[in-house]
């Protein structure tokens, strides 16, 4: 507060100078103001004369004098330490509320009238204790209270030192009197202001809304008495009162001041801000609800039901004319008579519900609906109770406990036995395999996703397509994974599932998870674990664990429907076999290195040239072996000893393959080793006119993609054989990477300029890793090196 104090406070100061020292009464003034600084209608001369009252008695009365009396309609703005005397017409609940400071105050109304009219009171913390000694009714004289401008009209506002005293009434005759009537409910009309006790049927949760960019709440009780029932609401910060008064359903209250509204036809009533409610022990009929059941469901009203949750859909966000969004989701329930559907709306939408809950519903409507499955539907609205898991009669909990005992998720090996598809059904299983998403077009012109993903309980696999916005759900292997709602679908072999829009994709409980078999043990009841040796052609379902003994550098190419591929050659082997696998587009980018041990999942076998391949595509799953299984394998070394048979010359045959031949460069041809090839169908390029043209695309090709050969004859002890080196073969035997052979042919412009380096080979010894084919041409066996393994002079 600042020291220029204002000539109303100095003149206070003077009724006290010879008691304490200026300098102190400013200090207490400082201390005094931040005792009440959240005290909104402490003034700085109310905080004053606080201090002026610690040091005149009563017998000196200074203030009291200055005290007059006021009829109402003599009452204006400014006017302080005035009385006022009145018939108590209206007193509201007390109200807490909280400072900007985060302090709690008290705030009370009440309306008096005299013979000259009527005016609002407000009650601070500190006069919140005159409440206890008068009601509703009772002629009070208000002492040393202040007028100010409300709302709408002059409040007198009582202030730290204000007081009430109650008077005789019969001594204010000409005041109006006060209209303690009570209205039963069935007499209430619309537009009207009444008292009223009655009984608490029911107690919503309260709501929020908005209104003019602020949030609103509202809370709609049901009250009934003997002659009927309505309903009673409460708004913004007087839905705090059934928290502070502890209102429970079937208290008996008394209801003062409430206003009748008239809507749609049916009155209610709206607490009022100068209403009060109170609750008390009153002569009421007890009240007796009534419970539906399902069975008897049809077109009716404000009904209450129990039953068991035996569906849940996920939440729907829609739009609403006005461009706000609104929530709804549908659940089912049945009891021992039948099930029906629910709907929820907005913030009920988001409540936390399972299937196998007991849930109440008090005051919802039944409405036909044809699309609902179960004929008839609950709709829920703003004054709807819901309850989870209520307190219910044993005997009804074991009933409905008996009805949800079908509601566990069923085994995969009991769906594949379904006869009929469009069942909606429950798994848990564990996710064994993921395959890409797929998109596609309605027949509306949008644009779907679907993505197909193995899920495994240790009862068998079932294939599950997820559609839309569950497509890109989080599918780990491994994870498990609970879906419910899911409808049956006959595959081509066995029943298969839809995860739609009324499906739901949730966490399986602790107990659920526990129940499942490892990944591991899924897959062994999945997978056929095979040996190179024992695959055939066609076959599905195979698992191959094996070590990659070579690796070929991916390349790229067009497919006809003009998108770009990727395709990478690698080679496994177990010890009873070597595997030449394809691996596309993202499995050609896997980070693999020769000897890494790896595990292929349901490859895709095929015969090509008279020898097994697979091709390992988006359905393939590759990983890393397991500890259990690279032990099983043999070393890298032990494998390469098996696989690479030792062959002299002369022994060739056609149809080796893998096979280990050392000789010497005899000759070795390096006039022309970097080959133009198509980037998109990998085949040679003819140069016409300066230009580069495919024959097989028919398209001239700006930018070729090279291709270094190296022929060579080598000789052992039994004879001699033409040995071609390839791409990486290649480069390891001339000691240069291809982009070095590229630059120098280009700075020199001459396809032999590296005719002397290859020369040079000749007379090195080489030992390769080779497969054998015949040469129809030459009417000879010609070995393609797939790998340098040694190279000396």
């Amino acid at each position: 507060m600042s020291q220029e104090i204002s000539q109303e406070i100095k003149s206070e100061y003077e009724k006290i100078k010879d008691k304490i020292s200026y300098d102190d009464f400013l200090k207490k003034m400082e201390e005094r103001k931040h005792d009440y600084e959240d005290v909104s209608f402490m003034s700085e001369l109310d905080i004053a004369r606080t201090i002026i009252g610690e040091y005149i008695n009563e017998e000196n009365k200074p203030l009291s004098e200055a005290n007059e009396a006021h009829k109402i309609t003599e009452l204006q703005t400014g006017s302080d330490n005035i009385s006022v005397t009145g018939r108590i017409m209206h007193i509201s609940n007390v109200k807490k509320f909280t400072s900007k400071k985060g302090r709690e105050g008290k705030l009370a109304n009440m309306i008096i009238t005299d013979d000259t009219g009527e005016i609002r009171v407000v009650l601070w913390t500190e006069n919140i204790k005159f409440l206890k000694k008068v009601t509703e009714g009772d002629v009070i004289k208000i002492n040393n209270a202040e007028v100010k401008q409300g709302f709408r009209e002059d409040e007198l506002h009582m202030k730290l030192d204000s007081n009430i005293q109650k008077l005789d009434s019969e001594e204010y005759e000409s005041f109006p009197k006060y209209d303690d009537k009570i209205t039963d409910i069935k007499d209430i009309q619309g537009e009207s202001q009444v008292n009223v006790i009655a009984r608490i049927v029911r107690i919503p949760r309260v709501r929020t809304f908005d209104k003019n960019g602020k949030e609103g709440k509202v809370l709609s009780m049901e009250i009934q008495d003997k002659t009927g029932k309505t309903q009673f609401t409460l708004w913004n910060n007087d839905t705090n009162l059934v928290k502070d008064l502890d209102l429970k359903e079937g208290d008996s209250i008394k209801i003062l001041g409430a206003l009748g509204r008239t809507r749609d036809g049916e009155v209610s009533l709206t607490h009022s801000w100068i209403g009060r409610m109170i609750k008390g022990d009153f002569d009421l009929p007890e009240y007796s609800e009534k419970i539906l059941k399902i069975g008897d469901a049809h077109e009716m009203r404000d009904i209450t039901v129990i039953g068991i949750i035996c569906k849940v859909y996920d939440t729907i966000t829609f739009m609403r004319n006005d461009e706000s969004t609104g929530q709804v989701r549908s659940l089912e329930m049945e009891d021992d008579t039948g099930s029906i559907r629910i709907t929820l709306w907005n913030d009920d939408a988001n409540m936390e519900i399972e299937k196998g809950n007991i849930i109440k519903i008090i005051g919802g409507n039944i409405e036909f609906d044809e699309y609902s499955g179960t004929d008839y539907r609950i709709n829920t609205n703003w004054n709807t109770k819901l309850i989870i898991n209520p307190e219910i009669d044993p005997d009804l909990s074991k009933k409905l406990q008996e009805c949800g005992k079908y509601l566990k998720p069923l085994k995969i090996a009991a769906i594949h036995e379904m006869d009929e598809e469009g069942e909606e059904i429950d798994v848990v299983g564990r996710i064994v395999k993921t395959y890409d998403p797929s998109e596609f077009n309605r027949d509306d012109g949008t644009t779907g996703k679907v993505r197909t993903v193995e899920i495994g309980d240790g009862t068998g696999v079932i294939r599950s397509s997820f559609w839309d916005d569950k497509a890109d759900f989080a599918f780990n292997e491994g994870k498990p994974i609970k879906i419910e709602n899911a409808r049956t679908r006959l595959g081509n072999y066995n029943m298969d599932l839809s995860i739609g829009k009324t499906a739901r994709i949730v966490d399986p409980t602790p107990e659920e998870i526990e129940a499942l078999p490892s990944m591991n043990e899924i897959e062994d009841s999945l997978y056929s674990t095979k040996t190179i040796s024992q695959l055939n052609e066609d076959e599905r379902n195979v698992r191959i664990v094996g070590r990659v003994v070579n690796l070929y550098d991916p390349n790229e190419f067009q497919r006809g429907d003009g998108t770009n591929g990727l395709v990478r050659t690698v080679e496994i082997a177990d010890g009873t076999g070597v595997l030449r696998s394809s691996f596309w587009d993202d499995k050609a980018e896997m980070s693999l290195n020769t000897g890494d041990a790896i595990k292929i999942e349901n490859p895709r076998i095929s015969m090509r040239d008279d020898h097994l391949e697979i091709s390992v595509g988006r359905n393939t799953l590759v990983t890393k072996a397991t500890v259990d299984e690279s032990e099983k394998l043999p070393s890298f070394d032990d494998i390469k000893e098996m696989i690479y048979k030792t062959k002299k010359i002369d022994d060739i045959e056609e149809e080796d393959r893998n096979i280990k031949v050392t000789g010497e460069i005899t000759e070795a041809y390096g006039n022309r080793i970097l080959y133009e090839m198509c980037p998109n169908c990998n085949k040679r390029l003819t140069l016409i006119d300066n230009s580069y043209e495919c024959e097989i695309c028919g398209e001239e090709i700006e930018e070729p993609r090279y291709l270094m050969i190296v022929p060579c004859v080598i000789e052992d002890s039994t004879g001699t054989m033409r040995v071609t080196f390839f791409s990486a073969a290649a480069e390891e035997l001339v000691g240069m990477k291809i982009n070095e052979v590229i630059d120098v042919i280009q700075k020199t412009g001459d396809e032999g300029s590296l005719e002397d380096k290859v020369s040079e080979l000749v007379g090195h010894e080489i030992t390769v890793i080779a497969d054998a084919s015949f040469d129809e041409y030459n009417e000879e066996i010609r070995l393609n090196a797939k790998k340098l393994v040694d190279i000396k002079l």
